[in-house]
């Protein structure tokens, strides 16, 4: 199944796809959806969008042999990995590592139409624009 199948067949169920993966957890493969909404997501939206797409699955597998399907939130601390993952984290603060090693934390400030990317540093207050591009890895953070 397409990504763009698979969005369709979240949002009909009220929710927005936010990203896939698959992993290997002993031994087993696992695809992995997760859904985001505005309200959050129950254990019983899991359920709802599990049902709606494994069937679909089952006829069009998203992988080579035997895996477990598993429904479920990104949690409060997650991984942006697209564009717009980032978009929809403005507001939230952020961990990001550039591809040359650089380090920010801070507060997601915008993404422009140009994919430039603002933080508010935490600890100095200072601006930082970085390209996309740029970013090695990134993930939302939760100040406990």
């Amino acid at each position: 199944m397409d990504r763009e199948t698979l969005k369709s067949l979240v949002e009909n169920c009220g929710v927005e796809l936010y990203d896939t993966e698959v992993v290997t957890e002993n031994g087993r493969k696992i695809y992995r959806v997760y859904i985001t909404s505005k309200d959050g997501i129950s254990l019983d939206k899991c359920e709802e969008v599990t049902k709606v797409i494994s069937p679909i699955l089952d006829t069009n597998p998203p992988i080579e042999g035997q895996y477990y399907l598993e429904v479920s939130s990104p949690g409060v601390e997650r991984k942006l990995r697209s564009i717009e993952n980032f978009k929809a984290s403005i507001g939230e603060l952020v961990k990001v590592q550039t591809h040359e090693n650089e380090k920010i934390k801070g507060k997601l400030l915008k993404v422009d139409e140009d994919d430039k990317i603002l933080i508010r540093e935490e600890k100095s207050g200072e601006l930082k624009e970085l390209d996309y591009e740029d970013i090695e890895k990134a993930r939302t953070y939760y100040k406990w």
